[in-house]
């Protein structure tokens, strides 16, 4: 099945761990899903950065994204994202002028503010750096000099020679769930993914501040944006519910500060609720969607007029790997007709 939406449809895959397996397993079923996603139709395909967590098992994107790209073939491949605040700008800028070298016009560099992981993790990922959080612009307008022809704002690392340098740099997206990423991305003239997965409410007013304050760079010529949701597709609601049930278990369960792999339907199933658990689950529900395909179109569609975007990253987890292969392929036979 080869199918090309009219509104273009990616993935985010955080590589979940599921309960009762590994993180190899999970990994393997990243590629398999990638794989499958491109012979759907999506147009890019996004690895998370997490670290320390027991549920997820993508810590280096920039190695999935590599493994991926050589056994795809038309789909852009990126990172959802780079947590810049952890890294070098000129090594983040290597690895993907490395990347768009191998697999020309097909890297995404998505980065992002967020940690990505507990503050000490954080610290261990830093490890001595004097470098805070409020140098995260700085970094970015560094990078973005060392991945195009800009003079970095850092004047020591001028004389740099970035080796190699691409025709045509990755493509750069800045992740966000709120207005500050926003208009940090309009400043610097990149292109914008908004996580209505993280933020329901209030991104219709962000992205509006993003196009309004969009300053034209090398990269971008005028604003472009996404939006990412959560979403579960199956043959009818009843399903996508019933498989919906470990994602809100599982969102139950950080809530109250639990780690642990992504749980089963039978897990959820068996958990004993309390009113407050009930209303945990009741307060997140706007942050996942489950439906049959005509259900989850009309919801694609209503977040393409609402955000005025033209493209919806989609992040799906089932405990199930098949049932999350089939949800995608729900979703983009739908997205075709």
């Amino acid at each position: 099945m080869n199918t090309v939406p009219k509104i273009k449809l990616s993935v985010l895959d955080q590589s979940p761990i599921r309960s009762g397996g590994s993180p190899p397993e999970a990994l393997l079923e990243t590629v398999e899903l990638a794989q499958a996603c491109e012979r759907y139709g999506y147009h890019r395909y996004w690895l998370a950065e997490h670290h320390a967590t027991p549920a997820l098992a993508g810590p280096a994107p920039e190695i999935m994204i590599a493994r991926i790209a050589a056994v795809t073939e038309t789909m852009r491949i990126g990172s959802g994202g780079i947590m810049l605040s952890h890294y070098s700008p000129l090594k983040v800028a290597e690895t993907f002028n490395l990347l768009e070298t191998l697999y020309p016009g097909r890297i995404d560099l998505g980065i992002g503010r967020a940690p990505g992981s507990d503050q000490l993790t954080a610290a261990a990922l830093a490890y001595g750096s004097e470098i805070g959080i409020e140098y995260f612009p700085t970094r970015i307008a560094d990078m973005m000099a060392f991945m195009g022809n800009a003079e970095p704002p850092t004047k020591m690392f001028e004389r740099i020679k970035v080796v190699p340098k691409p025709a045509q740099p990755a493509q750069v997206w800045l992740l966000g769930s709120s207005d500050q990423s926003a208009l940090m991305a309009a400043q610097f003239g990149l292109a914008f993914s908004f996580a209505q997965f993280i933020t329901p409410n209030g991104g219709q007013g962000v992205l509006d501040a993003y196009r309004q304050h969009f300053n034209p760079s090398e990269f971008y010529p005028q604003p472009e944006a996404s939006i990412g949701t959560f979403m579960i597709c199956a043959e009818n609601e009843k399903e996508a519910r019933r498989l919906g049930s470990s994602r809100d278990f599982s969102l139950l369960r950080r809530a109250r500060g639990q780690q642990g792999p992504f749980p089963s339907v039978a897990e959820a199933e068996a958990h004993d609720y309390s009113g407050s658990d009930l209303e945990v689950i009741a307060g997140s529900a706007n942050r996942s969607f489950y439906g049959d395909p005509d259900q989850c179109r009309d919801w694609v569609n209503s977040l393409v007029e609402d955000y005025g975007v033209d493209e919806i990253v989609v992040l799906t987890i089932c405990h199930d790997p098949d049932a999350r292969r089939r949800s995608y392929e729900l979703l983009a036979a739908a997205m075709s007709e």
